[in-house]
């Protein structure tokens, strides 16, 4: 076979590595997962129990149905197999991504070609979507921009749509053109003279007409870079802004989601692991963006995160956490589609990881290839992260409602689900190769049944996704490097509320201290009010209620972010299902004696160089003063500073004067100004709220 494509690393000085040599693996395959240790004993005595705490009453958006994808290619012969169709059915697979990551901008639906690139026999469209069909889920397709049009694309929607009926719904405007040569590295095709990102938005829209023009009812995805990762933040030659910023700016009024990849990297699969606590920073700067570029469309458009993996010890255990905790973190944080990256790939390098052979391959299921005389096992065997996902079906399926829940320790992350039929399952993933973990499990506003809970597993030792007995003295030991689920059905009394979960509520207007919400009712049932929580963790803080469809909150602290859900009460005082989440903030206070001005001079993916203008508004002057604000992401820091002096606590940052710019004049007289050097790991969202020798600035 050929060589394989292969995704390049997520940092850009990085380009794609060289594939390997594929070969026939049969007779020594049986060997490549061999080894692996015994099922670990329960925790040691007297441990301290993680707490956790599941709250259904805060809940974090309903499981799509494309909730749980995977990469198809066109260069893998092995992507049609009978098995495949199988294993992702027994995945809980909703969506399958086609025609392969970079090779959508090369790729020719009309006459299957890839020009520079391989094409597998039996790979065409219409095989493909055999597939997807059989497999019970649906296509999103990456409509060639590098080195197609407009009018290709849109007869690919008519043949999809209209000739054969299939109903392809999800439409992405190439992949990952900011990697076309733009910002200097260059694997994307792109044959566009001007490769600028006003100059990718400006064909999205005409992608966009022509498409809709055959099929109105399909969505069309436009590629953004991901907060954190190059080459966001960076301003182009000749642009007047970055990527992500220039390509809203020009298509919030047309698309239907934005797209994003994630790959965090790190040296091993558990630093990739413990990377996952940025995506929730970074998703939250994409729906921020789209905020501001939106406006009130904004609830319009969605996220979908089309490809992600770790991209380092790919099959190995702590692998299959990382999928796991990736899709549902990224699930609860306003994305409606996950796709693993990616179904077949190829070995790389063989190394030993917990026990196994690992072939740092993308691919779910074994290709059946060879890396220095080592093979892996025949084709189509799932590889350690297959079980992952497949212990998200364990979890809850389309239609359930992703809920709140937090986890005291680090080492052990936590997901739930409130499933349509009243059952409450919550995913516990011990991150801990070596220690064992019991866990004390809380429900607020839920009442488990007296019964024992279903106890599903996935751990060493275990060659499937398993179902176990649960404790008899209904303890929860979680092993090292496991994935346990455990659901408990509900108590018959006080039973389900009468009344269904009210809209999704929508911000109508803000200001510094006040914010006014609006929602559909309830479809089902009258309540007899609706009441307001916001989501502190895993605990529900009543903000207000009310017998309208709408609600003023009042006393809320100036430039601060809310998340909030609406949910009603019947006349028996049960409350429904949440609704699906907001989250808004208010604004700095207008009648403020003093202005601060933040500006972002330069940036790049990690780190960038701030300005910070400090004005004294009030009839007297200050003769000495000091600015504190906080990072409103975690990875965000001050490195060093010049015209004040600047130190950090965790997310506070405390400035002070430098002696000679000590002076503020009164009514505006006279500005401050300071600078840094900052650095971020992840999203780097400006700061919100600054105060000034204790008193809260208005910001430009």
């Amino acid at each position: 076979m050929p060589p394989a494509h292969h995704r390049p690393a997520s940092r850009p000085d990085v380009l794609r590595r060289a594939a390997a040599t594929v070969c026939a693996a049969a007779a020594v395959a049986a060997t490549a997962l061999a080894g692996a240790p015994a099922p670990a004993a329960a925790g040691p005595a007297g441990a301290t129990a993680v707490e956790v705490t599941v709250n259904p009453l805060l809940g974090l958006g309903t499981l799509h149905e494309a909730a749980f994808g995977v990469n198809a290619a066109i260069w893998d012969a092995h992507m049609n197999d009978p098995e495949v169709t199988g294993l992702m059915t027994a995945a809980g697979i909703g969506v399958m991504r086609y025609p392969g990551g970079s090779y959508g901008d090369i790729y020719h639906w009309e006459d299957h070609t890839a020009p520079g690139g391989y094409v597998a026999p039996g790979t065409g469209f219409d095989e493909f979507m055999g597939t997807v069909r059989a497999t019970g889920a649906q296509p999103m397709i990456i409509a060639n921009y590098g080195t197609g049009t407009a009018e290709e694309a849109a007869e690919w929607v008519r043949y999809a749509n209209i000739t054969k009926g299939y109903g392809a719904k999800y439409w992405e405007i190439g992949n990952e053109i900011y990697g076309n040569g733009h910002y200097g590295s260059a694997w994307e095709a792109d044959d566009h003279p001007d490769k600028s990102p006003a100059e990718y938005a400006r064909h999205v829209r005409a992608y966009a007409e022509a498409m809709k023009a055959v099929d109105p009812t399909i969505e069309i995805g436009a590629v953004l870079t991901t907060p954190g990762d190059w080459p966001d933040g960076i301003t182009g030659p000749g642009d007047t802004g970055d990527w992500n910023n220039t390509v809203l700016s020009m298509t919030a009024d047309t698309i239907d989601f934005a797209v994003v990849h994630s790959y965090p990297g790190g040296a091993t699969a558990d630093e990739a692991l413990d990377r996952v606590a940025r995506l929730p920073g970074q998703l939250r700067e994409v729906r921020r963006q789209i905020d501001r570029h939106a406006g009130d469309r904004s609830a319009e458009i969605g996220i979908a995160l089309t490809e992600v993996n770790s991209g380092v010890q790919q099959n190995s255990r702590p692998n299959a956490l990382f999928a796991a905790d990736v899709y549902l973190t990224a699930l609860e944080n306003g994305v409606f589609n996950v796709d693993w990256w990616n179904t077949h790939n190829g070995p790389t390098e063989v190394s030993t990881v917990d026990g196994d052979l690992d072939f740092n391959d993308f691919g779910l299921l074994s290709s059946g290839g060879c890396v220095d005389g080592v093979c892996q096992p025949p084709v189509n065997t799932p590889f350690h992260p297959y079980y992952g996902i497949k212990s998200l079906t364990t979890l809850g399926a389309p239609g359930d409602t992703l809920v709140a829940a937090a986890s005291s320790s680090d080492r052990v992350s936590a997901h739930a689900v409130h499933q349509a039929d009243g059952d409450l399952s919550v995913m516990l993933i011990n991150k801990d190769p070596d220690t064992s973990h019991p866990v004390d499990l809380r429900y607020a506003g839920y009442t488990p049944a007296a019964q024992a809970p279903v106890v599903h597993r996935y751990a060493r030792g275990d060659t499937d996704v398993t179902r176990i007995p649960a404790a008899a003295d209904g303890s929860h030991v979680l092993p090292p490097y496991s994935i346990t689920t455990i659901t408990v059905r509900p108590a018959a009394t006080p039973g389900p509320a009468s009344t269904g979960a009210p809209g999704t509520p929508e911000l109508t207007a803000a200001d510094s201290t006040s914010a006014t919400l609006s929602w559909a009712p309830s479809t089902q049932g009258t309540p007899v009010r609706y009441e307001v929580y916001e989501r502190l963790g895993a605990n529900a803080q009543l903000l207000g209620s009310s017998t309208s469809t709408s609600l003023v909150l009042h006393n809320l602290p100036p430039g601060s972010e809310h998340t909030v859900n609406v949910l009603a009460r019947d006349a028996d005082g049960r409350l429904s299902r949440p609704s699906g989440p907001l989250t808004f903030a208010t604004t700095s206070p207008q009648d403020s004696s003093c202005l601060v001005t933040y500006r972002v001079d330069t940036s790049w993916s990690s780190g960038f160089v701030a300005t910070l203008s400090v004005t004294n508004l009030a009839a007297t002057p200050i003769d000495g003063w000091s600015l504190d604000f906080t990072w409103p992401a975690a990875g965000q820091s001050v490195q060093s500073a010049w015209s004040a002096r600047v130190t950090g606590d965790g997310a506070r940052v405390h400035a002070v004067h430098d002696g000679w710019n000590a002076y503020l004049a009164p009514d505006g007289g006279s500005t401050a100004s300071f600078g840094f050097v900052g650095a971020n790991d992840g999203a780097n969202p400006a700061p919100t709220v600054f105060t000034l020798n204790g008193t809260v600035c208005r910001t430009a």
